[in-house]
Parts: structure tokens; sequence; C-alpha cells
């Protein structure tokens, strides 16, 4: 039976959901509250009932949204947040407890690290490994160990963790495998394909990729038995296994905690999503280019972009994303005696920015920034250096990019004579 590729269904999933008044695209729906004629369904909204009551817990518009995360991800369902931090927050707060132990990549964006730290305030326990060694990740797992989380493209340094060996230790031990597959995005690799079995994505970032709005969302693979977990609450018990956990982060984090989003930033991002394959294609082949170049290039002492031969990790990643890409993300390190604020002040189509997955070229400096609470000698085992950079690559003209580098250090070679 023939399926439809990924760009088809997402360009036409708004309306194969009976769109009001046949409407391509999802309307927004800004009201806050939800009226009944019967009193009956808006009790049984509290319950089972799919629907609407309170934009606290979602909207339809947001649903649609849901919808396009859960067709990119092919899996059983998808809960959308204010944010991505906060959709890590969601997962990490609703079904771990005090006593519990997770397993977390030693490669993680500083702010997930800085959220980590807090739960151990809280009496979880954490043990921080190299995700690229499968072993470091085996010989950490406890009686108490619950679920290890990694990104699949870490973010800032572009290590690649061995996601299918952990995907395959993670179902050996009934563990749940957390995969923020942010960097990554769906065109290269989905979360079923290295046994994931939740996925996290920061929507503001590639899907959406025109840094419009914040979002982020937590999608069920459908591939491990939340039968087995024991953190899952008793009321949520009444639901199928397949769907308690979801529905568990939904309640949880949405009802009570308040990490909504609004609608207005779902049409936003569901509309950027349309247009993802395309930009993520462009920034790859960007990316890719502009790596080679800063390899060779006497500005760069050190480049890292799993695209490259001599990145630790490149034949993984080769196996991993089949040949699609490698990703928008480069981590480069100026050379010494290049001064890091001169040369990055001279810049000019490259913005200076903390964004990442945006169409436009996006650079900042690592360390004083990102892991500025990050003591020297932790950031030197991440491989995060002084003049470390990390450049988000977008989708303009491959050789402004390069003429940009190049007018930056003639500009700041120029001020030290």
């Amino acid at each position: 039976m023939y399926k439809e590729h990924i760009e088809s269904q997402l360009l036409h999933a708004d309306r194969r959901q009976s769109v009001e008044h046949n409407a391509i695209h999802k309307p927004l729906h800004i009201s806050a509250q939800y009226s009944f004629k019967d009193v009956r369904d808006l009790i049984a909204v509290f319950g089972n009932t799919p629907g609407y009551a309170y934009s606290r817990q979602g909207t339809p518009t947001v649903a649609a949204l849901e919808n396009k995360i859960t067709l990119l991800e092919e899996g059983t369902g998808s809960v959308c947040f204010a944010s991505g931090m906060a959709a890590i927050a969601a997962v990490m707060l609703t079904l771990l407890n005090k006593g519990d132990h997770f397993i977390t990549s030693r490669y993680i964006f500083g702010n997930t690290k800085s959220l980590f730290s807090t739960l151990e305030r809280f009496g979880v326990e954490m043990s921080v490994v190299d995700t690229t060694d499968i072993h470091d990740v085996q010989k950490n797992i406890r009686p108490n160990t619950r679920l290890v989380f990694t990104e699949a493209i870490a973010n800032p340094v572009t290590q690649i963790s061995d996601l299918k060996a952990i995907g395959d230790l993670c179902e050996q031990h009934k563990l749940v495998y957390f995969a923020d597959m942010t960097m990554a995005t769906p065109y290269l690799l989905k979360g079923k394909d290295i046994k994931a079995s939740l996925v996290v994505h920061s929507l503001s970032k590639a899907i959406c990729g025109h840094a419009t709005a914040l979002g982020g969302s937590i999608t069920n693979t459908g591939l491990y038995d939340w039968e087995y977990y024991p953190n899952i609450m008793e009321i949520y018990k009444a639901y199928p296994a397949q769907n308690r956990a979801l529905i568990q982060i939904k309640k949880k984090a949405l009802r009570d905690m308040g990490a909504s989003m609004t609608s207005d930033t779902a049409n936003r991002i569901a509309i950027g999503a349309e247009t993802l394959t395309l930009r993520v294609q462009k920034s790859n082949e960007n990316a890719l280019a502009l790596a080679r170049y800063m390899q060779e290039s006497p500005i760069f002492s050190e480049v890292k972009y799993p695209g490259l031969d001599t990145h630790p990790q490149h034949q993984l990643a080769k196996s991993l994303f089949n040949g699609k890409g490698y990703g928008s993300l480069i981590a480069a390190s100026l050379r010494e005696d290049i001064d890091l604020i001169t040369f990055l002040n001279h810049l000019n189509m490259i913005v200076l920015a903390t964004h990442l997955g945006d169409n436009r070229t996006l650079c900042l400096p690592v360390a004083p920034t990102i892991y500025a609470e990050t003591p020297p000698e932790e950031r030197a085992k991440m491989g995060i250096s002084n003049n470390l950079l990390r450049i988000s690559v977008g989708i303009e003209n491959i050789q402004d990019l390069i003429a940009d580098i190049e007018q930056a250090y003639m500009k700041t070679m120029q001020s030290n004579v």
C-alpha cells in the first residue's frame, strides 16, 4: 500500500481533520473557555472524554499542531508546551519520584543540565555519563533507575550518542528512553528509529524555523509498555496502558503547572512546520559546506561537525542519518591569537544570537553565555574551550556566509596592527 511522504502529510494535515468552513489551516481559537449546552458534556471533559473546557489544558489550534508533531514522529500522540524546557521539565517532574534514579548524557544543553541539578535538590538521583560509550551507560544502571536521557546531536559541541545501542539497552532493562531530537529533527532521524520511548522537541528551533514563537512538545512513540512503569498514578491506570504516561504528563504539567502553549504560538509553529524538510535540507547542505571551509581555514583551530571525517562519531552519524545530512550545528574554536569579541563584533550577516534552527545563521560564544555557570574544569570535560563558537547554520547563500567570516577576520587582524 502506498504511503505518502511526510512533506505531503504536513501540508494537508489540517484540512484532513475536518477544519471549520473547509479552511486549509486550522483557525486560531483564542477563547480561554468553552461552553456546553449539556452539563453532562462538561463533566465528561473532566473525565476521559476528549474535548476542551479551559485553554490551559489545550485548544483546538494547539491540538492541530500536536497532530502534526505526531505525524512527524510517527508516534501515538503528542502534547505541546510553552517551551522546550517546559516539555523536558514536564516529563522529569511527572514521571520521577523522590528516590528514583536517572542517567543523563554529559553532553547536554546548559539549561537542561541546570534543570537536572534542581531535581537532585528534591531527592532524585542522577548519573552523568558519556553516552557516546554504551558501556558507560550500562555500568550506571541501578535497581532504582527509571529513565535515560540524551540529545541526538549534542548542543553545543555536536557529540553523537550511541543512540541505537542505548535504545536496545533501555528495551532490555525496561527503562524509559527519553530522547531530545531537536537538533536532528524528524527529517534526519525519528525517535522510533532509535527505540526511544518519549521524544522531546524544542519547537522554537527548526520545526518553527522563523524565530517567531517559543514552544516544545513531547511525543509518545508507542514503543514503551507503560504497564511496566511504576510511577503512573492510580487515577491514570484506568486508561489504556499506551496512553497513561502522556495523559499523566498532560494533566500534571498543563493543568497543575500551567506550562501551556497559546493558540497563536501553535499557529505560527504549525505554519513553519510546513516547510521543515526544505529548510533542513538547505541548512544541512550549508552546514557541511561551511564546516569544510572552516576546517581548511587558518581562522579556526578546531571544527567539530558530524559531517566531517575528523568528527569522533562521523561513521555513527552517517549510519544514523542515512546520508540525509548531519544537522545545522557547528562547534568551532577560533585561533587563540584572534580576539573573540572583536571578531564577533565585525560579523555583518551572521547574527549574534542565542537561538538555533533559524533560517538565519546565528553565532554565540559558548563559555561566557550558556555555560557561564559551569566551572571551567567541567566545561573542559565537555569539550568547551574559552574561544568556542556555536554556529547554527541557516539558509543563506553559502558564499555570503564565507565572505562574512573572511571580512570579520580581516578587520580583526587590521585592528591589531
